[in-house]
């Protein structure tokens, strides 16, 4: 079938056409050209309002609302608590108030001094009606965990550098690439024109938002914490966020959370991680049996790795129905986090996950005792060995 033949439209005939009209009918020439430059205008708010940064955008999110629980993952590290603080003062900037809240326990030496030393003050929670506010910011994780009813939650705003499929209702921002949260809330403070204040500088000549000296301090350690003061893991955003906040950061604050006393159980644990370590080429597994302070258990993995010849370690530790698990890995076959997911997916209740250089997860006995096919009182820790070296030589 021969389609019609469209005669040709010369553009200088339709230009001359429109030319004349124009001439002819100033009134509808005046009213196209202002429809023309609102139409411009209307796009280019239009795209403007899509590249907002990352920043202004949750700054939004935020002044929606009269009140948020900031809330971070189980146990929280200092770079959590750093997120927390960052977002908690960007909601106070817009005048909605932020309570910070956590599951689990604060007991790493580390994790408690940067608590105390910041004067912060963090609520405990053990169920979802604990939560202080309707509406919740995650940060530093994007699925709810740790706390009864923690299924039930959907967060308002979800802030976090970890692989997951949480979403937040109003907003999220998951950057999987970073090696620390703590960068991405000072990417926000700058964003919407913060500028650092150290200690002894006076706050009356900044214009705009003043960033105290102990929202930069606690942000710095964040971001050094989760990297190995920037050696493991960092992107470029790492020490732009460091460049940032240096100007407000405050020494003595920062030496004090860097070094602070550690007890004599973690030093014997992480002993037992020595001492008690299977080796099976370049892996290296350690039960440190039955603990008290679930915190020393990463302490002790970071420690094994330090071994020569040992490329993945694996510490795990039993404390009262649970058991702990912490990996590190510096070798490329291995991604520790989705090695100890691995371990964790056939066990009733179990979880796991974490990057590719460090990784986490938590085992009740009663799931793995139902897992194994054995009797809770005879389930052993040791069991768990073979299986983490499974996933560690990827034979699953």
């Amino acid at each position: 079938m021969q389609l019609p033949v469209i005669p040709e439209l010369r553009v200088r005939d339709v230009l001359r056409a429109a030319d004349a009209y124009g001439l002819s009918s100033p009134e509808l020439a005046g009213a196209a050209a202002l429809g023309a430059v609102a139409l411009v205008a209307s796009l280019w708010l239009v795209v403007r309002w899509l590249r907002r940064p990352m920043g202004a955008r949750l700054k939004r999110a935020l002044s929606k609302r009269d009140e948020v629980a900031i809330l971070m993952h189980p146990n929280p590290d200092p770079d959590a608590m750093a997120c927390a603080i960052g977002v908690a003062h960007l909601a106070n900037e817009v005048g909605t108030d932020a309570a910070l809240q956590f599951a689990g326990q604060i007991r790493h030496q580390e994790n408690r001094a940067f608590r105390t030393v910041l004067d912060l003050e963090l609520e405990q929670i053990d169920h979802v009606s604990d939560l202080a506010a309707e509406d919740v910011v995650l940060v530093d994780h994007n699925t709810p965990r740790g706390f009864e009813g923690a299924e039930r939650l959907e967060p308002y705003a979800v802030v976090d550098h970890h692989p997951g499929n949480g979403t937040g209702e109003r907003f999220t921002d998951q950057r999987t690439d970073y090696g620390a949260c703590a960068t991405m809330v000072a990417e926000y403070l700058e964003d919407v024109g913060g500028t650092p204040v150290g200690p002894d500088e006076s706050e009356e000549n900044v214009d705009g938002l003043v960033v105290p000296a102990e929202v930069s301090t606690g942000l710095l350690y964040g971001v050094q914490s989760d990297t190995k003061h920037l050696t493991s893991g960092c992107t470029g955003a790492e020490f732009e966020a460091a460049a940032y906040l240096y100007e407000g950061v405050d020494e003595d604050l920062l030496d004090r959370i860097a070094n602070p006393q550690v007890s004599a159980e973690v030093l014997e644990i992480k002993s037992k991680a020595i001492s008690g370590r299977d080796v099976r080429g370049s892996f290296a597994v350690s039960d440190v049996g039955r603990i008290n302070n679930a915190d020393a258990i990463p302490q002790a993995a970071d420690e094994l790795l330090q071994l020569e010849g040992v490329t993945a370690v694996v510490v795990y530790g039993r404390r009262d129905d649970t058991v702990h698990l912490s990996g590190r890995s510096r070798d490329d076959r291995v991604h520790m986090g989705k090695a100890l997911e691995t371990v964790a997916e056939d066990i009733p209740g179990a979880s796991a996950g974490g990057h590719a250089r460090m990784g986490g997860g938590q085992v009740p006995v009663d799931g793995a005792a139902y897992a194994s096919g054995a009797e809770a009182a005879m389930w052993s820790q040791a069991e768990l060995g073979d299986d983490i070296f499974a996933a560690l030589n990827g034979d699953v």
